[in-house]
């Protein structure tokens, strides 16, 4: 009797062992995908493809389905970097024009499971990075499904042209990138099931280029549906189109994005898209570097319309937002250099009739104080101002709430090396979600303990929609008169909007630019 009553036990033991072994073989529509263990509460899937390789003639067209595979795809290895120009540790053998593939990391252990999900979109301006490594296996022991997504950048991502939009049936060209975002987000909506993911809690979030690409989601009709939530990390696509950052100093329209398609063709030497499509795609990176980059334009398809414009009449997805800035995200892109002389030029030359202003917010008589004011600006026109736009214009118009957050943890650790950086710089907040601090407490203690509240508030909206919960100071949504600011720094509290006086310049300048342009539509 004793001796069954052992096996018995045993056998409940081997069954609760087996029940907890997370997700490492499941099924995806084109065929039986295999993971490996993180730890051994983690199933991570490193490479599964979501679309078909964008070479050849799929070169500048929308995605199309990925193609089955017979047996069991071995997902262990990240995918290529999205082609970019090379820089020391990222060579041309590590890129391919092949890269449309997703990661996947969850803690589910039964596709029954239904977690909350949440899909990254990397940074890098449009330009460059790669999603590899992104899998936020701290965020996902938390009990949430990560994805984490690669897109086209550059040219290949992002490049506009008159025969692409007469190839297009929709009549339209550019913003491949996004066309690939949105069909990653319909993939997930497809499969995210057979990870243990529940595709009705589906939460974006991105970081600088990945953020704008959040709040171009959130505006476009394409991706109705496919999410719930989204978190911007510094950045939001609310700026006036034609100060949209494309290079030769032309507007975002679908025709401004044409004509740079077509001076990059005269740079290139080549007659037509289809002497284009022969090139190798380093070849295109390559003949990028001095040119300038590429941006996603207003095409009317993928993009309707000013962002600005679409939120006053409530024409977006309203979904509830997490709009988040660093206190010195300038720092990353402020020139060592920069003298007081040329700062002073820059401004007049920027801001016009509104120049004198600018000059009494953003002072820089010295070449400290032009240091500091170039980058304080660069943080508020690039960063805090689009925060502000998308948060206020939401309350406006939109039902959802939007919540805003300003990180300012000081830290010794920092992607700026400039030792004049006087806050958290541009990317910096990535540590607060790779495990960078979390991993290294004792050498990092207050650091981690900033990054712990972060993560909890993060997981507590893909969960429920609202980062409140229990051990958590409450977190009301956005008024811009109202300490409604969630500060992180040295733990969490409330503040009111900080640096007020630079973003209501900010906001009158973009009014007036907003106002100009519309006489040039």
């Amino acid at each position: 009797m004793k001796k069954t009553l052992f096996l018995v036990a045993l056998a409940l033991l081997s069954l609760t062992a087996s029940a907890q072994q997370p997700l490492l073989k499941t099924h995806v529509e084109t065929g039986d995908v295999q993971g490996i263990l993180d730890g051994t509460d983690l199933a991570v899937f490193k490479a599964i493809p979501y679309a078909a390789p964008p070479v050849g003639d799929l070169r500048w067209r929308a995605p199309q389905p990925a193609q089955p595979w017979e047996g069991v795809r071995l997902c262990d290895t990240f995918g290529p970097w999205p082609p970019q120009p090379t820089r020391p540790g990222r060579t041309a053998d590590m890129m391919s024009e092949d890269c449309l593939y997703l990661g996947i990391a969850t803690p589910a252990t039964s596709a029954t499971d239904r977690l909350p999900v949440m899909v990254w979109i990397h940074g890098g301006g449009f330009q460059t990075e790669w999603y590899g490594g992104d899998l936020w296996t701290t965020l996902a022991r938390r009990g949430v499904v990560i994805v984490s997504v690669e897109y086209r950048t550059g040219a290949l991502g992002f490049m506009a042209h008159p025969e692409l939009t007469k190839e297009s049936p929709d009549g339209h060209s550019g913003n491949y990138g996004l066309l690939d975002q949105i069909f990653a987000l319909q993939w997930v909506q497809r499969n995210i099931t057979n990870f243990g993911g529940d595709p009705t809690k589906v939460t974006i979030f991105g970081e600088s280029a990945g953020a704008i690409s959040c709040s171009m989601l959130c505006g476009s009709p394409l991706a109705k549906g496919l999410f719930r939530a989204a978190i911007s990390h510094s950045g939001g696509s609310f700026a006036p189109w034609s100060d949209q950052p494309r290079s030769l100093g032309l507007d975002a329209s679908q025709k401004g994005a044409e004509q740079q398609g077509l001076a990059f063709q005269k740079h290139l030497n080549k007659k037509n898209i289809k002497q284009m499509r022969k090139m190798s795609a380093m070849e295109l990176c390559d003949g990028n570097v001095g040119f300038g980059g590429f941006w996603p334009c207003v095409d009317g398809y993928v993009i309707c319309d000013d962002q600005y414009r679409l939120y006053e009449k409530g024409e977006y997805n309203d979904v509830p937002v997490i709009v988040m800035t660093n206190s010195d995200e300038g720092a990353l892109f402020t020139p060592g250099n920069i003298k007081a002389e040329d700062y002073q030029k820059s401004v007049e030359k920027i801001f016009g009739p509104f120049a004198d202003e600018a000059k009494r917010v953003y002072p820089g008589n010295t070449d400290d104080e032009a240091y500091h004011a170039y980058g304080d600006a660069f943080r508020d026109m690039g960063f805090a101002w689009p925060s502000f736009a998308w948060a206020s214009l939401q309350n406006k118009t939109g039902h959802s709430p939007a919540y805003s957050a300003f990180l300012a943890q000081p830290s010794k650790r920092s992607f700026a090396n400039d030792p004049r950086r006087r806050g958290v710089a541009h990317a910096d907040d990535i540590m607060y979600l790779n495990g960078e601090f979390l991993n290294k407490p004792t050498e990092f203690p207050n650091e981690a303990a900033v990054a712990e509240i972060i993560q909890q508030y993060w997981v507590n909206f893909a969960k429920t929609g609202n980062p409140n919960g229990k051990g958590l100071p409450y977190w009301p949504k956005f008024d811009k008169d109202q300490p409604t600011t969630m500060q992180f720094s040295y733990g969490a509290s409330l503040i009111m909007l900080p640096n007020r006086e630079q973003i209501d310049f900010v906001d009158r300048y973009y009014q007036w630019k907003r106002q100009e342009t519309e006489g040039m539509r």
